[in-house]
């Protein structure tokens, strides 16, 4: 099992209108490709205009095949523009996991 694991960083006050946007135009796209993630969420305390988000696969291979996927679709392309244009992503930090040995799959 690998996990993908991201956190963004977005410009203060503009939580809603990025995850509208994503919502809108890029929501379908990416769970058609990567599935359902495992986790999607933004901070209530702490280090606030973060989101995070987790995505399962089953090794790097798995990764590469449906993220290349994802990139090749149109609709993923004007989602990926949409966003550019927004200039609300500040900060994107991604970490490849797995899971201890004593975790259950």
């Amino acid at each position: 099992m690998l996990i993908d694991h991201r956190t963004y960083t977005i410009k203060p006050t503009h939580m809603n209108r990025h995850l509208a946007i994503y919502e809108e135009f890029g929501l379908k796209a990416q769970w058609r490709h990567l599935g359902e993630p495992h986790a999607y969420m933004f901070a209530e305390t702490g280090a606030m205009n973060t989101l995070v988000h987790q995505w399962v696969y089953e090794n790097a291979a798995d990764r590469e095949k449906r993220r290349a996927a994802m990139m090749a679709d149109p609709e993923w392309q004007v989602y990926l523009k949409k966003l550019s244009e927004s200039e609300l992503l500040v900060h994107q930090q991604t970490s490849l996991m797995v899971p201890a040995k004593f975790m259950k799959k």
